[in-house]
């Protein structure tokens, strides 16, 4: 009985210790989430980009009804790396865009340098096939002279085109 005793008391001050530890990471959470991050200055720092790209994105998921929206961030394509991995990137958009996607779900590009990513979809979109992307929110992140060859690009397929300037 004594041993039942000492583990319920042990048990208990455990939960009572994590329950205090997710209070503090919670409030840690919350300071970091009001914290904008900065648009990046060097077009090679990914994962600045990945963050300043990735705020955007959390801001404009609003009518999406899926679990998690697609995200495709577009590299500078300054190296053979890039160009390598960019070229990965729009032959697995092309394969998404032939498939089609289920209405409800948001598919968001972006990338260090606009045009670059405009390219992408323009490309990637060029197949398409008329209104297979009806209630899909296409998201473009990029500069306001690349606003209108993309969103030329996406009517035909219906998509609900969302534009952010960078």
């Amino acid at each position: 009985m004594r041993k039942f005793v000492l583990v319920a008391a042990i048990a208990l001050t455990a939960t009572l210790t994590l329950s205090a530890c997710n209070k503090k990471g919670g409030e840690e959470q919350s300071a970091q989430q009001v914290q904008q991050a900065p648009k990046p200055t060097d077009v090679n720092d990914s994962k600045a980009w990945n963050a300043y790209l990735g705020q955007i994105v959390q801001k404009n998921m609003q009518g999406m009804s899926a679990n998690q929206p697609y995200a495709y961030m577009v590299t500078a394509a300054t190296t053979d790396e890039q160009k390598a991995q960019n070229q990965r990137q729009l032959e697995s958009v092309q394969d998404t865009v032939a498939r089609g996607v289920l209405p409800g779900n948001l598919l968001a590009f972006g990338g260090p340098v606009s045009a670059t990513t405009a390219d992408l979809i323009v490309a990637a979109f060029k197949d398409a096939k008329p209104g297979s992307f009806k209630d899909v929110i296409v998201l473009f992140i990029g500069d306001q002279a690349d606003e209108q060859r993309v969103t030329d690009a996406l009517k035909p397929t219906g998509a609900t085109v969302r534009f952010v300037a960078m």
